[in-house]
């Protein structure tokens, strides 16, 4: 027999925050180099600061790579 949580969905173990925080973090320095060299790149082309500076592109990649990992 299944076992069913009151709302009639059946229970998923659910993965631990720190588990995701690392995962977070090992991915954010990974992609803070790349994040890096196209801000850089990018300054160069268009002769003027980026909007989003590389801190905030290296976030922006690991909030989208972070979440794929643990849905897979």
């Amino acid at each position: 027999m299944t076992d069913f949580t009151s709302n009639g969905l059946p229970r998923v173990k659910r993965e631990s925050k720190a588990e995701f925080r690392v995962y977070f973090a090992i991915i954010f320095l990974a992609t803070l180099p790349l994040a890096t060299l196209t801000w850089a790149l990018a300054m160069i082309k268009s002769g003027a600061i980026p909007e989003k500076g590389p801190v905030a592109r290296a976030w922006s990649q690991a909030r989208i790579i972070t979440p794929a990992i643990f849905s897979a």
